[in-house]
């Protein structure tokens, strides 16, 4: 309940400092729209359905890009930690790409699938794949070798050692790339929908900044804001706290 308080303090005090700043005309309004003015923005973009569309064609895109870039990396990163071969071609690969930029895979998307909802999915999935990844390599690697040999011991190989031994063994390191992967999908989401038409909320961003409309470029930044905090609070924090308390780690709640 205290926390909860504290948070409700800091955000009234984030609005307050924001609407003076506003009194003040240190720039026009139409750089720097008060509160009143990003809430009206709100309420007229979900009163039109543009907002409620928007955030439907975005999710419906990240659950496609980020469910294969889940899938792709937790098997891509099992196959460099199970084999030397591939940890020291490919795994050096995987870490080199990941340095780069989400927005650097733009231009390739563009070109091998035009500006097509291909191309958006490709965004998400290269900006969301590496950190999936790399993280279930590590985790994969931290697995006990007593774990290993148990497992070998009761009959478990392959899939089977893999699913029953390795995945659960790895989980930690596994949620944490999971989140990375999430945070990375969604800004190469937004990044990617800023490339055309395409019916976002990154493109509702853009329409903002074309229409000389701060007060709609603030309202949909919000939105994305606290649709990613949504998706950590409900999932990623669910699966951590279950994790911390199953393996007695510190912090548990």
């Amino acid at each position: 309940m205290k926390r909860i308080v504290r948070q409700l303090a800091f955000y009234v005090a984030v609005v307050a400092l924001w609407q003076l700043i506003c009194e003040l005309r240190i720039w026009p309004p139409y750089l720097f729209p008060s509160p009143l003015s990003v809430l009206a923005s709100l309420q007229m973009g979900f009163s039109d359905r543009t907002f409620l569309i928007g955030m439907g064609i975005s999710l419906k895109r990240i659950a496609l890009g980020y469910g294969l870039s889940v899938l792709l990396g937790i098997v891509l990163g099992f196959l460099i930690a199970t084999s030397e071969f591939l940890e020291a071609t490919l795994g050096g690969v995987v870490l080199s790409l990941q340095s780069l930029p989400s927005l650097c895979w733009l231009p390739l998307a563009v070109l091998w699938f035009g500006l097509t909802e291909k191309a958006i999915v490709f965004v998400v999935v290269m900006g969301s794949l590496l950190a999936v990844t790399i993280n279930t390599q590590i985790g994969m690697r931290h697995v006990p070798k007593i774990y290993l040999m148990a497992g070998r011991n009761l009959g478990a190989h392959g899939l089977r050692l893999f699913v029953h031994v390795l995945l659960p063994a790895s989980l930690p390191h596994l949620v944490a790339g999971l989140k990375q992967g999430w945070a990375f999908a969604w800004r190469s989401l937004i990044s990617g929908e800023m490339l055309f038409v395409s019916l976002g909320l990154g493109h509702l961003l853009m329409m903002g900044r074309d229409l000389n409309d701060m007060s709609q470029v603030l309202a949909v930044m919000a939105l994305i804001m606290a649709i990613g905090h949504l998706v950590d609070r409900l999932v990623f924090e669910r699966l951590e706290n279950g994790i911390r308390q199953k393996w007695g780690l510190a912090g548990a709640a």
